[in-house]
């Protein structure tokens, strides 16, 4: 999408000037020719989108299935360390760790583990 906005905007000052071209001609008020300038723009941007296969729309599907998925792994986690039925589950979730974090049901008194999360969730973001 940003490597389309020169391009678009280039289109939109010369179909401005041909819209404004056009409605001295005709004799169309401001409004007329802004509503022409309005719906050609859209169908250009909209034949640009399709031309290089950017719909803006395809950004936000990406989230729309994060979220969801984000919440039920995070409730699954929950249940599991701590709202799981019979000890056997608690039993391994406190002596199943590795190095540092060898009680996977206490907090992480480090902070090594949430940071470390938090950079690799922001570097995911930023690639």
């Amino acid at each position: 999408l940003e490597n389309l906005q020169p391009e678009i905007k280039e289109i939109a000052k010369r179909l401005r000037y041909e819209v404004s071209a056009r409605g001295k001609q005709l004799g169309w008020s401001e409004k007329v020719a802004r509503f022409h300038f309005t719906k050609n723009m859209r169908r250009i941007v909209t034949e640009l989108y399709i031309r290089d296969n950017c719909h803006p729309f395809k950004a936000t599907v990406l989230l729309w299935v994060q979220i969801p998925m984000w919440v039920c792994v995070s409730l699954a986690l929950r249940n599991c360390s701590v709202g799981a039925l019979g000890s056997t589950v608690q039993e391994q979730f406190s002596s199943g760790g590795a190095l540092w974090f060898t009680d996977l049901t206490a907090p992480d008194s480090t902070w090594i583990l949430p940071v470390a999360l938090g950079l690799v969730n922001l570097l995911v973001v930023e690639v």
